[in-house]
């Protein structure tokens, strides 16, 4: 360690750093390629050629002219995301996902309003309970 100072350190460091930024621009330009609807198949083969085969001026020139685009697609991409989430948790909270949820939700409520009326005792409401989560 004696013969490496501590500059070339952090110059090994900061060439680590954007050497793995690189690839994470590369991939996200790919994926972006290859997400993108509004383009032909054609035109993702050559924007795809030209990333791989001048890889530096392909993404620069990509970004240049799609970057808004490329910006656009990941926003729609989380809002969707997050519209299917909220949709889950919603159809979760009312006992829909998965089979007949929503109708045992609804029955034991019913059956607890019974039980708090005084329709049905403990024991009636316990047996009846016990039947519909069979």
């Amino acid at each position: 360690m004696d013969d490496y100072p501590l500059l070339n350190v952090f110059l090994t460091m900061l060439y680590l750093f954007l050497w793995v930024m690189w690839f994470f621009l590369l991939f996200k330009v790919i994926t972006d390629l290859f997400r993108d609807h509004s383009l032909n198949g054609w035109a993702k083969a050559g924007w795809l050629v030209l990333v791989i085969l001048l890889p530096y001026l392909g993404v620069l020139a990509y970004l240049v002219v799609r970057g808004r685009s490329m910006h656009e697609r990941d926003e729609k991409l989380a809002r969707d995301s997050e519209a299917a989430f909220r949709s889950y948790v919603r159809d979760a909270a009312a006992g829909q996902v998965g089979s007949g949820g929503s109708d045992h939700v609804k029955d034991l409520a019913k059956l607890a309003e019974l039980k708090d009326k005084g329709a049905l005792n403990a024991e009636e409401y316990e047996r009846a309970k016990a039947k519909l989560l069979a």
